[in-house]
């Protein structure tokens, strides 16, 4: 067998590297041949138009307000639920806000149980072989998207303890829900690990 030459490549004598050709399919997919040629953008400190309205809707530009005076802040209800002094915003403990969430839930269900006349609700962690009314909050199973196969109830903290029950909505015949939503169900939970959802109550 006879030994093949290879050309020395050195920067004085560089190899001549072949030019791509007209129809290979890396070229006529290469970044180069999707993106437009555009312009180097400016400075952003010597930008123009600094200020300057590019979109307005109605024919006001510049309305001028006025009062006549007199005016006196009165503040409503309970004196302790009341802002009297400033305070940092997003900086609750986290049982505090906690208890706001478990009170808002609970209000929201007597809403829910005086506007439709229910009897009243049940634990949704516990089996129930007969069709029973839960309350509680929707909530993913996950960090993706809310779908069918990912509904959660976290059950209210007064019947539930704030227990998770996986949800089946195939008998519902149509339903709209967002995480965080308070609602009432009626289902049935022959194992006490998925509950069959079979009423969907909302204010």
């Amino acid at each position: 067998q006879g030994s093949q030459k290879r050309s020395n490549s050195t920067p004085e004598t560089p190899r001549p590297k072949r030019a791509p050709s007209s129809r290979s399919p890396y070229r006529l997919f290469s970044p180069g041949s999707f993106s437009p040629s555009v312009t180097p953008s400016q400075k952003y400190s010597s930008r123009g138009g600094r200020g300057e309205v590019v979109a307005s809707f109605g024919p006001v530009q510049s309305p001028a307000w006025s009062g006549r005076g007199g005016c006196a802040v009165k503040l409503f209800g309970c004196p302790a639920e009341n802002l009297t002094k400033p305070y940092k915003f997003m900086f609750q403990k986290a049982l505090d806000v906690r208890e706001a969430l478990a009170g808002r839930v609970e209000e929201l269900g007597e809403v829910l149980r005086r506007h439709h006349g229910l009897d009243g609700f049940t634990s949704a962690a516990l089996p129930a072989q007969e069709p029973v009314t839960v309350l509680g909050q929707i909530a993913c199973d996950g960090n993706g998207k809310l779908n069918a196969k990912s509904v959660l109830l976290v059950g209210d903290r007064e019947h539930s303890g704030g227990a998770q029950v996986p949800l089946d909505l195939s008998e519902l015949p149509e339903y709209s829900l967002f995480p965080g939503q308070v609602v009432a169900l009626e289902g049935t939970n022959s194992t006490g690990r998925r509950m069959v959802v079979s009423k969907l109550y909302e204010v």
